[in-house]
Order: C-alpha cells, then sequence, then structure tokens
C-alpha cells in the first residue's frame, strides 16, 4: 500500500475501478474519511478529475444547524454534528461518551487497474483514548467490503463499546427498497417500499442470522428488476446479532448500513484490546439484481477455500426415517441410493446416546449403544463400499436438559445465571466460550470425525439465543458465542482437511456470508416442498450460488405443507442447486426409482455449468410464470428452467425472454427430459418449436424470447442452449 500521511493533499483521493463499478474515497478531510462515488464506473479519473468530484460534492450548510457541513462518512460522528444514526456509541462509566476522530495515517492501493483496490485509514481521539482502524476494499468482482476496529488506548480505565455501524452512500434515485423476511419453513419473502425520510432498521436480535433476516437490503431506481433498473445492495457479514438498515436524511443524504448488534454490556474493551466489527458488504449494478448477485457469487468463488470438486449428490435420511434408525432398513437406502446415483450418504439427527425424539441427548456426543450395538462402524463400512461419502448430523452449539452432560454440568448452560431462558425445542445453547465447553466438543467431534472417516457434517442449529449469557459470569455472550462456532468449525477442518461442513438453522436460520467463509454449503429451508422451495432458492440465490445451497427432491407427498407434487417438478428445483435426495427411497416404485436416477444423471451432466456459470432470472410480467438459469462464463451454454407457479393471466403464456445471453452468437434451443419423459407430456403445453430445436442469436433470445410452454400449476419444463457456428 502506498502510505500518504496526514496532512497531505496528494493522493488523499483514490479512485478504483473494477468492472461495471468505481468507488472514489475522500480522505481530504481532517476525520473520517467519506464515499464520493459508489455506482457506476467512471473510467480512468486522473488527479484533477478525483478533486473536481470532491469540489462539486461540497454542499450548503442548512439554516439552524452546526456552522459548518455535515455529510456522511462511513462511521457518521455526532461529535461532528451528524444528528441521525451514529457511527459509534459508547462511554467509559458514562464518560467519555462522543469521540471525534482525527485523522492520522491514509494507505491506497490498487494492484492492478480496473480489478479493484484496498485503502485503510488510522484515526485516533486522544481526549478520550480511542484508536479507529477502517478498512475498504473493491474486490476485483466489483464488490465493496468494509469494516472497522476500535482500540482502547487508555492505560487504566475500560471502554464499553455501544454499537458500530458503517454506511454506505446511494444516490437520491435510489428511491425504492427490497429486503426480505421470512419465517421456518418460509424464508426470504420479499417486500418492497419506497426509501422516504427516516431509518428503515432490520434488527436481527435471535443470535443467528435468523429465519426473518434480509439477506440483503437493496435500494434502487423504483421498479428496478432482475435485469433493469440501478441497484445498490448490502450486506452485514455475521451470524449473530446484527443490523443491516437504510436511512434517508433530512438533508438528502440516503445510506445503507449496517453492524453487529452488541447486547448491554457485551464488549468492554480493557488496556489495549480491541473489536473489529464485521465486514459491511455491497454490491452495485447499472443493470439489476442479477448483476448485483453475480458480484457476491463471484466473489464467493474467487476464495481459496471455496469447494471447486464436482458437488457430490447427497442422499439425507431425515425425513426418509426421523429418529427410527434401524441398520437393516438405512443400509437398504444406503443400495437404493448408489442405484439413483447418489454420491454422499448422510445420517441425520437420532444416532447418538438417549435421542429416540427432540426431548433428549442434545450435547452426549457418544453413539446410542442400544441403536448402535457396534458403533456406526456396519453402516459406515456399507455406505464406503457402494463409492459413497459418508456424513453425519450435530448440533455442536445446543444441549438437552434431559442429557448426561447437563447433569454433570448444569453450569455449562448459557443463561443469566440465575435461571435459565425459555427452551425451545426442548433445547438450550451450550456456552462454547467455557474453555471445558470448547474442549469438550472439539474431542468430542473430532473422535466421531477420526474413527468413523466421516467426510461431512450437517451441522445444525436449531433455536434463537434468548439471554445467551455466560452463566459465571452473568456477561451477555452472543458476540464471544458466534465466533467460537467459528473457531470450531475451522480448528475440525484444520484437523481433517477435506471435511465439508453444511450451515444449517432450523433450515435457512444461518445464512450468511460469514458462516459462509467457515462452511461449504447452506441448507436453505427445512421446506423441500418443491413451490415453496421455488421462492425460498429464487431469493437466496440472490447471495449463494448454486454450489453451496443445498437442494433436495423430497417425498411425492411434501411432509411440511401437504402438497403432492410430481417428481419431475421437484426434480427441477433441486437441479438449480447443490442436488440431493430427501425421500424414503424404500417407499418409491421402480418406475419412481429410475425417473429419478435419470434426473440424477442430467444433473452431472450438467454440474459444471450449473456451479459455474452466472445466474439469470427473467423479468417476465406475469408473476405466475417464471424463468431463469445459468449461463456459462464464456456464454456459449445455458440451462434455463420455465416454472409455472400458479394459474397464468393469459393462456397460452406468452413470450419469454432468457437474459444473460451473447448477443452475436447463435444458440440451438432443446428441451432437457428425464429419460423415458415423452416430447410433450399430458403436464406440457409444448410450443411448436419444442421438437425442432430451433437456433436463435442470443439477441432474439433476451429480446424477442421464446413462446413459453404452457405448463400446468406446479409443473416445470428445462431447456439447453448451446452455442453452434454459423452456416
Amino acid at each position: 500500500m502506498q502510505e500518504v500521511p496526514a496532512g497531505t493533499e496528494g493522493g488523499r483521493i483514490v479512485g478504483f475501478r473494477a468492472p461495471g463499478t468505481s468507488l472514489v474515497l475522500d480522505a481530504s478531510g481532517t476525520g473520517v474519511p467519506r464515499i464520493l462515488h459508489w455506482g457506476a464506473d467512471l473510467g480512468e479519473l486522473s488527479s484533477a478529475d478525483l478533486e473536481a468530484l470532491r469540489a462539486t460534492a461540497s454542499t450548503l450548510v442548512p439554516t439552524s444547524t452546526v456552522e459548518e457541513q455535515v455529510r456522511p462518512t462511513l462511521l457518521p460522528e455526532p461529535g461532528r454534528g451528524w444528528p441521525w444514526t451514529p457511527g459509534i456509541e459508547g462511554h467509559r462509566s458514562g464518560r467519555d461518551f462522543s469521540p471525534r476522530f482525527t485523522l492520522e495515517r491514509w494507505q491506497a492501493s490498487a494492484p492492478r487497474p480496473g480489478h479493484g483496490g484496498r485503502a485503510e485509514a488510522v484515526l485516533t481521539d486522544e481526549a478520550i483514548a480511542l484508536s479507529l482502524t477502517l478498512s475498504i476494499e473493491l474486490s476485483a468482482t466489483g464488490l465493496l467490503r468494509t469494516r472497522a476496529a476500535v482500540t482502547n488506548t487508555c492505560a487504566e480505565r475500560d471502554y464499553t463499546l455501544d454499537s458500530l455501524t458503517l454506511m454506505l452512500p446511494v444516490p437520491p434515485r435510489a428511491a425504492e427498497i427490497l429486503d426480505f423476511t421470512g419465517r421456518h419453513l418460509r424464508e426470504r419473502s420479499p417486500q418492497r417500499f419506497p426509501l422516504t425520510t427516516g431509518a428503515h432498521r432490520r434488527e436481527g436480535r435471535r443470535g443467528r442470522t435468523g429465519l426473518d433476516a434480509t439477506l440483503l437490503m437493496a435500494a434502487g431506481t423504483p421498479g428496478f428488476g432482475f435485469n433493469r433498473g440501478e441497484v445498490w445492495t448490502i450486506h452485514t457479514a455475521w451470524s449473530g446479532n446484527h443490523l443491516t438498515m437504510a436511512e434517508r436524511t433530512s438533508q438528502g443524504d440516503s445510506l445503507l448500513g449496517g453492524g453487529e448488534i452488541l447486547l448491554p454490556g457485551e464488549v468492554v474493551l480493557g488496556p489495549q484490546e480491541s473489536y473489529t466489527s464485521p465486514w459491511v458488504v455491497g454490491s452495485y449494478s447499472a443493470q439489476g439484481l442479477d448483476e448485483a448477485s453475480a458480484r457476491y457469487h463471484g466473489f464467493l468463488r474467487g476464495r481459496a477455500a471455496h469447494p471447486t470438486r464436482p458437488r457430490p449428490v447427497v442422499l439425507n435420511t431425515w425425513e426418509a426415517v426421523y429418529f427410527d434408525h434401524d441398520l437393516a432398513k438405512l443400509r437398504e437406502l444406503a443400495d437404493l441410493g448408489a442405484q439413483v446415483g447418489a454420491e454422499r450418504y448422510v445420517l441425520d439427527d437420532g444416532w447418538f446416546a438417549h435421542r429416540r425424539n427432540d426431548l433428549a441427548g442434545l450435547g452426549d456426543w457418544y453413539v446410542d449403544s442400544v441403536v448402535w450395538p457396534d458403533g456406526l462402524t456396519p453402516l459406515v463400512d456399507h455406505v464406503k463400499d457402494l463409492g459413497m461419502e459418508f456424513g453425519l448430523w450435530v448440533e455442536p452449539e445446543m444441549i438437552n436438559a434431559d442429557s448426561d452432560t447437563a447433569r454433570a454440568h448444569p453450569d455449562w448452560i448459557m443463561g443469566t445465571g440465575h435461571r435459565l431462558p425459555p427452551e425451545a425445542r426442548h433445547q438450550q445453547v451450550i456456552d462454547l466460550c467455557n474453555p471445558e465447553v470448547y474442549a469438550y466438543l472439539l474431542e468430542r467431534l473430532d473422535d466421531l470425525l477420526t474413527r468413523y472417516r466421516i467426510d461431512f457434517l450437517k451441522w445444525d442449529h436449531n433455536r434463537d439465543l434468548v439471554e445467551a449469557g455466560h452463566p459465571t459470569s452473568r456477561r451477555a455472550g452472543v458476540h464471544g458465542q458466534t465466533l467460537a462456532a467459528y473457531r470450531l468449525m475451522d480448528e475440525l477442518k484444520e484437523r481433517h482437511p477435506g471435511l465439508e461442513i453444511e450451515s444449517c438453522s432450523s433450515g435457512g436460520a444461518r445464512a450468511d456470508l460469514e458462516v459462509l467463509t467457515h462452511t461449504d454449503r447452506i441448507w436453505g429451508s427445512d421446506c423441500i416442498d418443491a413451490l415453496e422451495r421455488q421462492h425460498i432458492q429464487r431469493w437466496t440465490g440472490l447471495l449463494v450460488p448454486p454450489e453451496m445451497l443445498g437442494a433436495h427432491v423430497g417425498a411425492p407427498h411434501s411432509h411440511t405443507t401437504g402438497r403432492v407434487h410430481q417428481l419431475d417438478f421437484r426434480a427441477i428445483t433441486a437441479l438449480f442447486g447443490h442436488f440431493g435426495i430427501e425421500w424414503d427411497l424404500t417407499t418409491a416404485t421402480p418406475p419412481e426409482l429410475s425417473r429419478l436416477g435419470s434426473w440424477v444423471e442430467v444433473y452431472k451432466r450438467f454440474r459444471a455449468l450449473l456451479h459455474g456459470g452466472v445466474v439469470r432470472r427473467s423479468d417476465h410480467p406475469d408473476p405466475s410464470l417464471w424463468a431463469h438459469g445459468v449461463v456459462s462464463a464464456d456464454g456459449r451454454e445455458a440451462l434455463f428452467a420455465f416454472v409455472a407457479t400458479v394459474t397464468g393471466q393469459a393462456w397460452p403464456p406468452g413470450q419469454v425472454t432468457l437474459p444473460g445471453l451473447v448477443p452475436e452468437l447463435r444458440y440451438r434451443v432443446e428441451p432437457v427430459l428425464a429419460e423415458g419423459a415423452a416430447a410433450a407430456d399430458r403436464s406440457l403445453g409444448a410450443p411448436p418449436w419444442w421438437t425442432t430445436a430451433p437456433v436463435l442469436t442470443g439477441r432474439a433470445l433476451a429480446e424477442v424470447g421464446l413462446q413459453a410452454p404452457a405448463l400446468f400449476p406446479e409443473h416445470a419444463a428445462v431447456v439447453h442452449l448451446v452455442a453452434v457456428d454459423d452456416r
């Protein structure tokens, strides 16, 4: 990095570029740096251009306010007259409540022109003995990340940090907000509204990301869609209590912000101790949500730890057997899974001591000697002999009161110290910050992984954290618990190279960029009803790429909604994620097994495309018909699904455009059918082109589109597009 000392103008305004976006940072003042521009690519900017941007960003001083300009910085300070959401709050026993930081050092560098850059600002407030370090990065894919670290430089007194919130500016034309809510079995439900004056705060206080948490918050030009409109999105990369917000001030500034929500007294910094905030991550797009989404996907795929080998077909036992573990039945499931092409077998909840239902056993991480007198070895050996990997369900962060562990160590249960929190799913939370607890869990999980050659952990987290404190100190503990969970995952992976972990939390309640740096996929929802999953995966996929989004073929009769769905619809829904099976295959008919095996082969045929391409979604005006797919990185191949969610406004449904293709290339379009399927079965009103493999340009497919198949509600069809040479 190039260091520019305080008081030097040259280099204090810097511009970074990545494909399709620019970031201009201004550290020319004496305080916290600010963002002059985050959005469309401005091209190469000279020093004079950058200075002109700074000059034109100056504003008038409103009447009846402080007599100087008050503009939003990355960490707005009330001490400089900012009267809206503060960037930092804290005190020393009620004193030193209002820091005003002075810039001491500024460093900025860009590795290659057009491939992003990094900057760091070090600031101090000597009067109240605090130091602040701000890190700002624009990745090569165009993702903006920022975080802050606060250090107590006082040698004598502690500093209580109450909040640290980072802010990113968006222009006034970003006048509409899209965010998400949800509940168990219905995660990621979108909601839209105007961005008006005031603060819209989405607070997650559940001790985990949360079923009702907003995955992203997007601000954009009114009416923005997947492929239209300018969009700025923000995500708080943290799995504990967190804030994601939008705010428009009375002087016309619009901001997106985020950070960790700290419980009272949760972070008290002793002399020279520091607190580092979560990354607050933003993505800009000039062409709708899909481009913003692609930046998140590209960032995740660019990490050294991102899973790159083909994502194995998973067979999970939960909805097949629940707690009824019988070796003969489980072996038969493995045989049938291998027959249809499964590559990973996961034994779900019910294998450990006393675990015949969800009332007991959590914390007793020993194989149940009654149900499994010979341990898990007979099943593991059988699965391995069939050529499959073996996976196991665990929930290390939880404990049942009815467990040997809880009876022996009641002080291991998180709480206030004088009472237990309300139970959820008959369980409490175990205190990972207690060194004895951490050592016990590490030893137990390490032993299981070693003894049984386990390749995969389905890591569950089935309750919110309520009154989550350390019982001995009676201090709040969500922050420490979150960090300890990350540390436990990392240490197990370090001890067992190649181990993969799934983040499961009542389904999709722990889905964020930070947990994805410690795990290899998320379980999108406990609901695998294919219709519900179409909605859940549509929106979860804005942040999570398909190869990291677990998507399983469920039973014909959904266990969570009671709906009955055709096998092809269930399989096509699972196809556009990390494909798996969660169905008691011993109840399937031979034709069903054959059809399922055919869809497994389709997944294996296309998984390199599905897990390496760019996700695209069509902005079709009829909400009953969706079209979504994946286009290869070079644009020469694509796979798209047509999905009928309900009856349509028109029949036949009309033209549907397919975005993301190379305009000049010509593509042959052919249906993808399971083995034995007719070119047009009775659920599909096939248009004439369905059997003729037409060839069209990418521009025609994006602008004119294809006559969509007239599908029955809750049915889907898939087409494959491949570029052909001109003739």
